[in-house]
Order: structure tokens, then C-alpha cells, then sequence
């Protein structure tokens, strides 16, 4: 079992998406400053206390790096739109998450979690998508390198790996696919497969990338896996979908629009309206329609008032925040199958 770090952290009662914060909160677009003290601070992730997860003892054959979804909202316009590193609301919400989306990867494979410093998504998604790209691949894309070098470098001892995260967490993801992997094909070539659901792999990002490929089948490795979940209709169109947007089916775990009933997902987590746990291994829930036309899942059994029914800022329909709980027992299993076949190839 994977050993989560914890801190001494105020309790929070959640009444805040869990991977969707970029959406909900008090409202503000505010002009906190990018350039605070947290910018002159290089993150020394030696330090466990950096860590949201490191494995007491790294006994399975393959690893997991993950990195949580926007946890980070100002309180106030004039705080800074990028937080510090032991930010106490972010690291509480930060081990919310890891319990409904990366323990999906325990029983398998030892998990790497760092602490990063976030972006307010909310300020975030106020600006042009190449001012989002530019905050974005500051500090946050910083901190993760930093944290996936030290991981490589002193924790990994050359197992194969699986790269995993959500919403914010999946953008930075882009950045060390992009880049890292390219500066390090040695690195690369023990990848098994990333996960970058919540946000958008496009074919531009691909041309310009070509050493990545995505996911055609449930089998191949050194893939990436991507995919937003919304329902048949919106009420506004998701800042995380990209025109596009690839999108492979997590139950078929094929590209093709053919729908997946219900009745063959593995099994999903049911989560309380403050986003707890409320029930594992639900049956015959959701299903999972590729649109490519839309560039997202469709899911059309989930009950959208009850789960999500929408606010001031987003709209029913957009199921952001139950990307990992809808087919949390089917990224389970076919993480384990591409570990599988990748050692089988070894």
C-alpha cells in the first residue's frame, strides 16, 4: 500500500470540485502578482516533506509519477496566482485527490506524487491560451520537471513507469512528454504509458512532437491516453477540450465512436456531493461514447443532477471532475495490462 505523507493541515470541509476548482470559488480573476517570493524558490524534492506519496518501499516492478489536479484557489485578489509550495489548503486537497484517482495504480505499482505549485486556474483561464501556456509552463512545469529528474535520478532504478494526471496535473504532464522525453530517450523508452486525462491531446501537438503517439488499443506502450467526459448536452463548451481533441473510449479502449454500454465497464467510484468516497466497484453506471466531432467521451447513463447539476461558472453536462471516478476500476485494469505487456516484452 502506498504510504501518503501527511501533514498537519487544517481540516477542510469540500465544497469544492475536486479535480475542477478551476471552476468554482468566490470569483476571482484578480491581479495577484505571477512574480512573488514562490518564484525565486527552487523546490529541493530530496526533502520527503515535498512528497505527496513515496513508497516506504518500492517492491513492484513498475512505478507511477502522478500529478493532482488544480487544488489551488486565491482566497482574496491580491494574493498570487501561483502558490507556495507547503500551501496547506492545496496539499489537503491535493491527498483528496490521490484517493479517488492514483490509488487507482496500488495494487500494481509503486506511486510518486510530488507537491508542485499551482496556477489559480481560475485566473488562469481568464487569459488567452498562449498567456495560459506561458504561466503555466513557468513554475508549475518547473516544479514537476524538477520532481520527475529527482524521481529518475534517485527513486526509479531504472523500472518502467507510467505517467498519470489530472486536469492542471495532466497539462503539466504535456510539458515533460514534450520536453523531458525528448531530451532523455533513455527515460522514454521505460515509459509503459501516460495518462493525461482531463485535458486535450490534439494533432498539433502531436506533428510537433513526434517522438509521441497516442493510444490506438487497450495493448500498445509508450502511448498517451486522454479523454474528457461530458454528458449528450452541455450548457457551455469545456476550457479543457481543445479543438481537436483526441479521445479514446476507457471502457473499448478503441478510438471508434461505437458506443460502450454501461453493462461492460469494469466498474466505477461513486463519490459523495463533497466528492468523498461514497462507494468502489459500482456496476452497470456509466457508459462511454467517443464524439469526435466534439472531441470528448460522451457518458449518457449518469444522473447529471444528482452528480454534477451545474453553477454560475459551469454549466450541467461537463463531468471534469469525474474524468478518473467514471472508469476508475477501467484505467485500473488496463494500466495493469500495459505493465504487463511491457514487461513481457522486456
Amino acid at each position: 500500500m502506498v504510504k501518503i505523507i501527511e501533514k498537519n493541515t487544517k481540516t477542510i470541509i469540500f465544497t469544492l470540485l475536486l479535480a475542477c476548482f478551476i471552476f468554482s470559488g468566490c470569483g476571482l480573476t484578480g491581479d495577484g502578482s505571477d512574480s512573488n517570493e514562490t518564484a525565486r524558490v527552487n523546490i529541493d524534492y530530496s526533502n520527503s516533506q515535498r512528497w505527496l506519496s513515496l513508497p516506504p518501499a518500492a517492491d513492484k516492478k513498475v512505478d507511477v509519477f502522478y500529478l493532482y489536479p488544480t487544488s489551488y484557489q486565491k482566497a482574496g485578489t491580491n494574493e498570487a496566482n501561483i502558490c507556495e509550495i507547503d500551501n496547506p489548503l492545496v496539499m489537503s486537497k491535493a491527498q483528496s485527490a490521490f484517493s479517488t484517482q492514483a490509488t487507482a495504480f496500488e495494487t500494481f505499482a509503486n506511486i510518486y506524487a510530488p507537491y508542485y505549485r499551482q496556477v489559480d486556474a481560475r485566473y488562469s483561464l481568464s487569459l488567452p491560451l498562449a498567456e495560459q501556456d506561458k504561466i503555466l509552463s513557468g513554475i508549475p512545469v518547473s516544479d514537476a520537471r524538477t520532481a520527475f529528474d529527482h524521481y529518475i535520478k534517485n527513486y526509479n532504478k531504472n523500472r518502467p513507469f507510467i505517467l498519470a494526471g489530472h486536469s492542471q496535473g495532466a497539462n503539466v504532464l504535456l510539458y515533460l512528454l514534450s520536453d523531458y522525453m525528448k531530451e532523455n530517450p533513455q527515460v522514454y523508452a521505460r515509459m509503459i504509458a501516460a495518462y493525461v486525462i482531463g485535458y486535450s491531446i490534439t494533432p498539433s501537438y502531436l506533428a510537433e512532437n513526434p517522438h509521441l503517439k497516442f493510444a490506438a488499443g487497450p495493448d500498445d506502450t509508450g502511448v498517451i491516453i486522454s479523454y474528457n467526459t461530458e454528458g449528450p448536452v452541455t450548457g457551455m463548451a469545456s476550457p479543457v477540450v481543445l479543438p481537436g481533441a483526441i479521445v479514446i473510449n476507457p471502457i473499448s479502449w478503441t478510438l471508434a465512436e461505437t458506443l460502450a454500454p454501461a453493462a461492460e465497464n469494469a466498474g466505477s467510484m461513486a463519490l459523495n456531493p463533497d466528492f468523498s468516497i461514497a462507494a468502489r466497484d459500482v456496476k452497470n453506471y456509466a457508459d462511454a461514447q467517443v464524439s469526435k466531432s466534439r472531441g470528448v467521451l460522451i457518458c449518457s447513463t449518469i444522473d447529471a443532477d444528482r452528480q454534477f447539476p451545474g453553477n454560475a461558472l459551469i454549466k450541467m453536462g461537463i463531468y471534469h471532475n469525474l474524468d478518473f471516478a467514471l472508469y476508475y476500476n477501467n484505467i485500473r485494469d488496463n494500466a495493469a495490462n500495459r505493465a504487463a505487456k511491457f514487461l513481457n516484452k522486456k
